[in-house]
């Protein structure tokens, strides 16, 4: 019997360190609301049941720095929530509420600076061998290959020895057949097993599955491999049936919607208070005087699970027939003079704020297409529905990207659609406030297909 070669202790020592870290922190630049029993109770509580509920201690062999860093944003928010709502409990707060600001910011950056010395100190001892698991592979499939990637990162403390096979190689790593690979496992205190279903029949894979438990070895098998993995997939376990969810979506979670909703009315709230509300009478007279029409240019679009709605513009042509069925391009005869200039400046679609603010769009997300271009690329680009999973944007990824505008050729929507889907996988705030700040620079600078 052995024990495996992973630290019991660096959850322990993590949770620990934090909480030195608060309290010492606390102690020392606000003793006096430090020196009631309540509050140090409250503020390592609060503590506890924050990262319990995010799961935040629970970690993962291949976390790497940035891996959780949503995760790492969302308790410095729920806990300075929790921080500040002691003063309204108590009626009553020490020094100043910016004083009280500044040192939960030094918490926090402190905090995030003992993160980048954890990972630091990890990746040190795990290159030296320290924390490391021995692995084989059994079988050669494509995923297992893929997995052998990961293996070549010694910083993840992997240390691999080779795969066994039926199909006899010349590899360096090749350790022989099958069933030579118990021996091999026991004499060489092997940790870990990677193998692949398709290797075995019911029986072979019961009795690998009892020789691993029987020696104290973890196993891991990989589903019978049938080129349908992506990214953004995860499994759910239906009592104990494991289920493959292969479309994962982070805004599917109660956390995520919630905060994506209030950042979405409060930016649009800011924005239709202090910029629109002079903007809109300024536009109307502007685009008046140069040509007759509506103040508004809607138009029909798809959103989220592909509804339609509303989505609304300054108007920036000349109204004609065409409007719901051909895109602005290059020279486009359509664009007024000061079409031309908040096209380039997008203060065209500015009104958008108004459908962020009602529920029908985000402020970031994949741009919503007229209908008649949906029902185009819905057919001829494999998997673009996949964008309208999360409600559609006023700025996105694809956009801040360089792709923008006239979809002058297929590779255009191609690379647009990779990008919404990225998007669509891997959001987080983070993520949100890059796109943001990136338009808006992108807005000051001026874009070429903005026109």
């Amino acid at each position: 019997m052995r024990g495996l070669k992973n630290s019991d202790l660096i959850l322990p020592i993590t949770l620990t360190m934090h909480l030195c870290i608060i309290n010492g922190l606390l102690l020392f630049l606000t003793p006096e609301t430090y020196s009631n029993f309540y509050h140090i109770l409250h503020y390592n509580i609060s503590w506890l049941l924050i990262t319990y509920g995010l799961k935040y201690y629970t970690r993962s062999r291949k976390e790497k720095f940035f891996t959780n860093i949503h995760k790492v944003l969302q308790l410095y928010l729920i806990y300075g929530l929790a921080y500040f709502a002691l003063f309204g409990i108590t009626g009553k707060i020490y020094e100043s509420l910016e004083y009280q600001l500044v040192v939960y910011g030094v918490v926090c950056l402190t905090l995030t600076w003992y993160r980048v010395l954890f990972f630091w100190l990890r990746r040190k001892y795990r290159l030296w061998g320290g924390n490391s698991v021995n692995v084989v592979v059994i079988g050669r499939d494509k995923n297992l290959k893929k997995i052998r990637k990961v293996f070549d990162e010694p910083e993840l403390g992997y240390r691999y020895h080779g795969y066994f096979d039926d199909k006899e190689s010349k590899s360096e790593t090749y350790l022989g057949p099958i069933v030579n690979c118990f021996l091999y496992i026991l004499e060489n205190k092997i940790d870990e097993i990677y193998c692949s279903a398709a290797e075995f029949n019911q029986k072979e894979l019961l009795n690998l599955i009892d020789f691993a438990d029987n020696n104290l070895i973890r196993i891991k098998i990989i589903p019978d491999n049938k080129e349908i993995y992506t990214k953004g997939m995860s499994i759910e376990l239906y009592d104990n049936i494991p289920v493959l969810n292969l479309r994962k979506v982070p805004l599917d979670t109660e956390f995520a919607r919630i905060a994506k909703r209030t950042f979405d009315i409060v930016f649009s709230t800011l924005v239709i208070v202090t910029l629109l509300s002079w903007l809109v009478p300024l536009m109307y007279i502007l685009i008046k005087l140069e040509s007759p029409g509506d103040l508004y240019f809607k138009q029909k679009r798809h959103g989220l699970k592909r509804r339609t709605f509303w989505c609304y513009k300054f108007r920036s042509m000349r109204p004609s027939t065409d409007a719901d069925t051909k895109m602005a391009t290059k020279g486009d005869m359509r664009i007024t003079k000061v079409g031309k200039f908040i096209r380039r400046t997008s203060i065209d679609e500015l009104p958008q704020f108004f459908n962020v603010f009602v529920g029908n769009m985000s402020v970031v997300g994949p741009r919503p297409h007229m209908e008649l271009h949906t029902m185009d690329y819905e057919l001829s680009v494999d998997k673009y529905l996949v964008r309208h999973f999360v409600k559609p944007g006023i700025t996105g990824l694809a956009q801040v990207s360089g792709y923008r505008g006239e979809i002058e050729e297929k590779a255009d929507i191609l690379n647009r659609t990779k990008l919404d889907i990225f998007y669509v996988e891997k959001w987080s705030m983070g993520l949100d406030i890059r796109i943001v700040l990136q338009t808006v620079v992108n807005a000051v600078k001026g874009e070429g297909k903005a026109y």
